[in-house]
């Protein structure tokens, strides 16, 4: 949707053979970056552990205290495991994404961590846990992060998609935490999907035309000129997914094409997609121009 939406508003010019899948490629990449720094966050707020027993310890007259950081922390199993995998090192270099971080947002975060109840508690206890290792980690992100509004504008300054990727992020880090070792960070989206969106991408812009022809007629009293930008993209992809997407089911289509209208367009524009797209598929479903198959599970 993205993607299309940026080539409705180029230059003709500038469209050459090969931008469609350029830009999506661009934009997948800024969400894999997105993702790549926010693991990254969290291990660094993680590390500060280290950094402030140093610190404190250095002092020129340290107190107990200075000299009893807990650094527990630092070594947290999921910190270990992600700054250990060779696919997010390589992501970090090309990216350049340790240039984003901000040291003194850093060093707040982690005294803010400090201060919790759980915190406290994970380092009181002598061993480690599974459990206790991952909710001190989901705590950072959920906690910690994001609801810290100086690292939400460290986030908007640092990424310009991060308020269209933001809760997704949210999946792929909860995701990520549940089976760390089935992550490959060089290609976080999987090849089936990464086909998909380019040929729904590529399908869209080849149909454009046809797909206009069935969606005017259902506009009635509408000027197409004067519906959002969004929602015309949307039904068109809608429609694309009806004719040429065999193994996605009609219901599913429409269902992802109103939330999506909810959460990037107007307030109406959920009830006016679901209502278009409804009226367009029952036309061809009488026509026998749906045919949908059981999608065969690799």
């Amino acid at each position: 949707m993205q993607t299309l939406y940026a080539m409705d508003t180029m230059e003709q010019g500038a469209l050459k053979p090969g931008t469609a899948t350029s830009l999506l490629n661009e934009k997948l990449d800024q969400t894999c970056q997105i993702f790549t720094y926010l693991l990254y966050s969290i291990a660094r707020v993680a590390q500060y552990a280290e950094t402030d027993a140093q610190a404190r310890a250095s002092k020129h007259l340290p107190s107990a205290a200075d000299l009893a950081v807990n650094t527990k922390i630092a070594g947290n199993d999921f910190v270990f495991q992600v700054l250990g995998d060779k696919g997010f090192q390589v992501n970090l270099d090309s990216w350049k994404l340790r240039r984003q971080e901000d040291p003194e947002l850093i060093r707040k975060l982690y005294y803010q961590l400090t201060e919790s109840e759980i915190y406290k508690t994970y380092i009181s206890e002598p061993s480690r846990s599974k459990s206790s290792e991952k909710q001190i980690i989901e705590y950072i992100y959920k906690e910690i992060l994001e609801k810290n509004e100086l690292f939400r504008q460290h986030m908007e300054d640092s990424f310009l998609h991060w308020g269209d990727d933001e809760d997704m992020m949210g999946i792929l880090v909860g995701n990520y935490l549940s089976k760390p070792q089935l992550f490959n960070f060089l290609q976080l989206i999987s090849r089936e999907k990464l086909d998909y969106a380019k040929e729904l991408l590529l399908t869209v812009i080849d149909k454009k035309d046809y797909c206009m022809e069935l969606i005017r007629p259902k506009l009635q009293n509408w000027d197409p000129e004067r519906i959002a930008a969004i929602d015309m993209l949307l039904m068109e992809m809608g429609v694309c997914e009806f004719l040429y997407f065999p193994t996605i089911p009609t219901k599913v289509t429409i269902n992802e094409y109103i939330d999506l209208a909810k959460a990037y367009s107007t307030p109406q524009s959920g009830q006016f997609v679901n209502g278009i797209l409804d009226n367009i598929l029952k036309d061809l479903v009488q026509t026998n121009q749906v045919q949908k198959t059981d999608r065969t599970r690799k």
